[in-house]
């Protein structure tokens, strides 16, 4: 048999966009070479999609802060309703080579909200991560908050506000429903992008301008005063939980610059100090919350753990970060799976599940 053909799809008209690429150098690092034929497809900011080589398919690679997308302006374009070669060179019009399966380390919208899923689903490529409804679902804040509390989950209370309406609440409302601080946060964002901690009017008015920036909707949560744990979940219709870490921020909140830029911005402690009671809620609770909201193949589930004990869900990530300092990867290596296997896993549950969505009547005898 030979090597299986695997599509690494990454970049993204994002502002996660960077943290896509130091994911994609991180899982090129990690693969198989001997079991997997990695075919590079690179989105740059403009949202073109260029084949790249897997010598210098990125720039300034040793540096996080200037990392870039090598343009080879080789472009690439998707067709829908094929069996086979849907990807064609754009300036040929040839087919590149079949992929078995694409692995697509996208960050963020137009990659992580559904988009690229709903548009490999009707190419039919087996991709890895959740599908079209969960990738949708968990990338909107308030929809995914909803549903979690909807199915006996706690969250952190929120309102949520739309750039359309106008008629946002004063600094003095917000503040009596969410006290104060709170946080300001892009519904449709990860990575702390956007995000604004508030403890003054006047830090409202900047936070809500720079948390529309980046999306329509905007979430006004309140801060929960807890240690923050996450848990890795890995699988399809039977998901297993990783053991659960701890992030120790260095600063006052974890930010964008903490998780991907400054190695010293936070301190991962994995496994997390818990007792054998609190692990095994927060496994099994992480197992449910990835149920509740549709999720398939992976997801991080991230939440406060209270001093009394309580725990709050933060978020459900659908495609978390992959790069070397990244959490996801480094709690299943802890949990007993190393990365090249974490990586294999992954492609085996998205080409299982390509098999069962084949295997499903789409017609009627």
């Amino acid at each position: 048999m030979g090597k299986i053909k695997v599509g690494l799809l990454f970049g993204g008209k994002s502002s996660e966009h960077e943290v896509s690429l130091q994911s994609a150098k991180n899982i090129m690092e990690a693969i198989d070479q001997d079991k997997y034929d990695v075919t590079l497809i690179g989105i740059d900011k403009q949202g073109n999609w260029h084949l790249n080589n897997n010598t210098n398919y990125l720039v300034n690679d040793h540096d996080p802060k200037r990392i870039e997308l090598n343009k080879t302006n080789k472009n690439i374009a998707v067709v829908p309703g094929r069996e086979e070669n849907q990807i064609l060179n754009i300036d040929s019009s040839e087919a590149i080579e079949q992929l078995d399966v694409i692995f697509p380390i996208l960050h963020g919208p137009l990659g992580e909200d559904g988009s690229v899923q709903g548009m490999l689903r009707m190419a039919n490529i087996p991709y890895v991560g959740p599908n079209v409804l969960s990738s949708a679902i968990c990338m909107d804040k308030d929809i995914a908050k909803k549903l979690l509390v909807a199915s006996g989950f706690n969250v952190a209370n929120w309102l949520s506000v739309k750039k359309s309406k106008k008629n946002y609440p004063t600094y003095e409302e917000v503040k009596a429903e969410l006290g104060i601080p709170f946080f300001i946060k892009p519904a449709n964002q990860g990575s702390s992008v956007g995000v604004s901690k508030v403890k003054s009017e006047e830090e409202y008015i900047v936070g809500l301008e720079k948390a529309m920036l980046y999306d329509h909707k905007v979430l006004l949560e309140e801060n929960i005063v807890g240690r923050e744990v996450e848990c890795a979940v890995l699988g399809n219709e039977a998901p297993v939980a990783s053991l659960p870490g701890e992030i120790l921020p260095n600063g006052d909140f974890y930010s964008y610059k903490t998780k991907y830029i400054d190695e010293n911005g936070a301190v991962l402690k994995i496994p997390a100090d818990l007792s054998e009671g609190q692990e095994k809620m927060i496994q099994e609770k992480s197992i449910k919350a990835f149920e509740a909201l549709e999720c398939q193949g992976l997801a991080r589930v991230d939440y406060f753990l209270k001093e009394n004990g309580e725990l709050i869900i933060n978020e459900v990530n659908t495609l978390p970060g992959f790069t070397r300092i990244s959490m996801y990867p480094k709690l299943w290596e802890v949990s007993g799976v190393t990365y090249p296997k974490l990586i294999e896993r992954l492609i085996e549950l998205a080409i299982d599940r390509n098999k069962e969505d084949n295997a499903l009547k789409n017609s009627v005898d």
